[in-house]
């Protein structure tokens, strides 16, 4: 067999690993990585964080001192209203 073979059948068979997604890095620490995300974007007091079914994170919080509603979605995108 070939090396060229031997790759491709090695490949192969790794595919269907590789096509797995990983968590996001929001779902992957629970809480508190949603809360360091927060915090790194400028919200302070952070608090109600509650996981919907859907895997987006809502709680609120304080942006420069006026309350919000915040939501992050699983890839980390973050909304306030």
């Amino acid at each position: 067999m070939s090396r060229a073979a031997i790759f491709l059948a090695t490949l192969a068979v790794g595919l269907p690993a590789a096509a797995q997604t990983p968590p996001s890095q929001t779902n992957a620490g629970g809480a508190a990585t949603v809360q360091s995300h927060m915090k790194s974007l400028g919200y302070k007091d952070i608090h109600d964080l509650r996981q919907t079914p859907d895997g987006q994170w809502t709680g609120k919080a304080m942006q420069n001192g006026v309350p919000r509603n915040v939501t992050v979605q699983p890839n980390g995108t973050t909304t306030a209203r």
